[in-house]
Formats: C-alpha cells, structure tokens, sequence
C-alpha cells in the first residue's frame, strides 16, 4: 500500500489529486490532507509518507520552508500555478513538477516516474537523483520564446524577448514594456500562458498582473513591512509585490 501525504490548499485542487489517485491505484492510502506549512511540519515531524503530493505557495508561506526544517526520504511530486520555482523542486526530492490545470495524463506521467523509483532496484536516493538529472535535463533542453508578435493596423512587427522590462495583464489584455517604456498589445491571452513560454530564471511575476524582467531591476525598496517596490530601467513607475510572492521573489532575484 502507497501512503500518500497531499499538502495543497484549494479544496478543488485537493479533490483532483485524490480523483487522479483513486482511478490510477484503488490500493494508494492518502494518509493526511494538509493546507499550511505549519501543519505540514508537524506531521512530517512524526510520520514518512511513500509519496508527498505538494502545492508550493499556501496559506501560511512557500513549502520549501517545510523541506527546509524537515528531512524528507520520499520523491515529491509538485504541483502549482507558478513556473518559476521548479530549480528549487528539484534540489530535493522533486521527481515531477506539474504546472496547473494539469491532465490526468500529465499526472500519470509523474505518477509513472514515482512507480520507478519505487520499483527500482537501486537505493532510493540514489534513484531521485538520476530522476531528478533526467528531469533537470529536460528543462535545461527548453526552448523558450524568443520574440513576440504585435498586430496593427500598420501591419506585424516583432519584440524581442530581451528587450522586454515587463508584462502587464489589465482588463483582459496582456501588454508588454519595451526599454523606452513603450505599451505594446500582445496576442497571448493570459500572463499565465505567457510565463510557460519564458525562462524562469529571467521572468518573475511579482503579483497577480505583472511579470518583470531581472536584467532590467535598478533598485528594490520596501514598500511596507510585506510588500516591496521595484524600480525598472526606463520606467518611472514602481512595481510592487504582493505579500504571497515577496518571500519568493527575494529568492528569486537573489539567484
């Protein structure tokens, strides 16, 4: 029997994990369902799941403050909206990191690499690291965008992804800000689809409208006492975080 812990505070987030579960291994035991670093410390204080299925951001913090204070033996799984912290996923025990809405066949594909750890007949951490190597791989193999396309009645002309400072969602449009501070209207729907196409190295949404560009970071103040105000290369305006992804932006632009 599989003993599965699910760290994940979106009660429909939830419910899909234990679906996934339940249809890919009648046998899996889902030992806890947890919502908070907090909590999730304490039991992992007192038992060892087979498998952790983890959210990233929660109500209380980001999880790898979890790994950090608790040692963990089990593979990980990763799940979240956000794709900028999977080098941190795999510097553990991370063997999948699933971007949502996630498939059921993205999932069994992760759910299929735990299989092989589990099965393996070499020593457990020394099967996550040649996981984590050939995930690692993977994204170093990317390929992202190099440019974007602007439509006007003028006709299409291109932005390079390097020359961008920032992008902006506002009112059901996705802008981009070129290094004169120029607005430009992308095609691209959402800044969601527009993070997947970015390295995350390089692009960090700060808040739940706007993701920057870290060559083009001239200056961080605070802001308050959870907020901080970012200050770009050839844009007046400040930039600020949002409380959830101040932590994780610290680490971010740090690196």
């Amino acid at each position: 029997m599989t003993k599965i812990l699910i760290i994940e505070d979106e009660i429909p987030a939830q419910k899909k994990l234990k679906r996934f579960i339940e249809e890919l291994d009648l046998s899996a035991e889902i030992i806890a369902e947890l919502d908070t670093v907090q909590s999730a410390i304490d039991f992992l204080n007192t038992h060892k799941p087979d498998l952790i299925l983890s959210d990233i951001e929660l109500l209380d913090g980001n999880v790898f403050e979890i790994y950090r204070q608790v040692s963990i033996t089990c593979p990980i799984i990763f799940t979240t909206a956000y794709n900028q912290f999977w080098m941190d996923a795999f510097d553990g025990n991370g063997i999948a990191y699933l971007l949502k809405p996630f498939s059921k066949e993205r999932f069994q594909k992760a759910w299929d690499k735990f299989l092989l750890l589990r099965n393996s007949g070499t020593k457990e951490q020394d099967s996550i690291a040649n996981l984590t190597r050939l995930i690692q791989q993977n994204f170093s193999d990317k390929s992202y965008k190099k440019r974007f396309t602007i439509n006007t009645h003028q006709g299409i002309y291109f932005l390079e992804t390097e020359s961008i400072l920032f992008f902006e969602a506002n009112e059901g449009l996705v802008f981009a800000y070129d290094r004169q501070g120029k607005k430009h209207l992308l095609t691209e729907p959402t800044l969601k689809e527009i993070e997947e196409f970015l390295n995350p190295s390089d692009f960090f949404r700060v808040n739940r409208s706007e993701l920057i560009h870290k060559p083009y970071i001239e200056k961080i103040e605070r802001y308050n006492k959870n907020t901080l105000a970012i200050k770009l290369k050839g844009y007046e305006t400040y930039l600020k975080t949002s409380q959830s992804q101040t932590a994780a932006f610290r680490e971010w632009v740090e690196k």
